[in-house]
């Protein structure tokens, strides 16, 4: 095993504890573990990183604790409409560390080179996202920048708001043939995606992609259907 991918597998194992220490206690994950307080208070301050062989054990055992998907539901916050907020769930690094995780492994057959997401909810899930791949990324404004000269521009009607909203996007943000992977928090009825991607081709960009957060009603299925292309949700919500 080379030594980055141990100490991956090490910060990978502070980042599942640092996450059960929110809905456990140091005395109920020393019971889970077999390890003193001490040692898990260690861990998760990250003051102390596991050997090899008890982050395997550690990472197998404490996986079973942690499911991504039920994770984002308790967290998001509904209202007596059926609107929710996701920021409980971007807030949260650990979460979203994880989360970005299980995302690359989904689309470890996908080539990207950059991310393209929409500011400014989806930027948090894109950050995390573009580390864990490695690449960069970008985002559309509904607002010209001072000091950018140059933007790709695309109108759309949400279907919430019956009124017109447009994206800008610096031209120099996405290369021609570049793959680009398109990222948002929520996906509800696809028009900010499919404003994204008519951005991308504007730009001779290749969408490669689509990961969302939180997904309601089959859009998923309609946009894989319509794009023939790879794209993952982590939860999906009845309509």
């Amino acid at each position: 095993m080379s030594q980055l991918k141990s100490v991956k597998e090490k910060l990978r194992l502070i980042t599942l504890l640092r996450l059960l220490k929110k809905s456990y206690t140091y005395e109920e994950l020393s019971k889970i573990t077999g390890l003193p307080i001490t040692v898990l208070n260690r861990y998760v301050r990250g003051k102390v990183l596991p050997n090899s062989e008890r982050t395997r054990e550690l990472t197998q055992l404490l996986s079973q604790y942690v499911n991504l998907e039920n994770e984002v539901k308790k967290r998001l916050r509904f209202d007596s409409r059926g609107f929710f907020d996701s920021m409980s769930v971007l807030s949260d690094t650990s979460l979203m560390t994880l989360l970005s995780e299980e995302i690359a492994s989904r689309l470890k057959d996908v080539e990207i080179e950059k991310i393209l997401t929409a500011a400014t909810d989806g930027i948090p899930l894109a950050v995390h996202l573009g580390r864990e791949l490695g690449v960069d990324v970008v985002y559309a404004k509904k607002k010209k920048e001072v000091g950018v000269e140059k933007f790709y521009e695309v109108n759309y009607v949400p279907s919430a708001s019956g009124s017109i909203t447009t994206l800008y996007l610096p031209s120099w943000a996405l290369s021609k043939g570049e793959k680009v992977l398109i990222v948002d928090d929520v996906v509800r009825s696809g028009e900010t995606q499919r404003a994204l991607v008519d951005l991308c081709r504007q730009a001779g960009a290749e969408p490669v992609g689509m990961v969302f957060l939180v997904s309601v009603g089959d859009i998923v299925d309609r946009l894989r259907e319509e794009y023939g292309i790879p794209v993952e949700s982590i939860v999906a919500l009845e309509r």
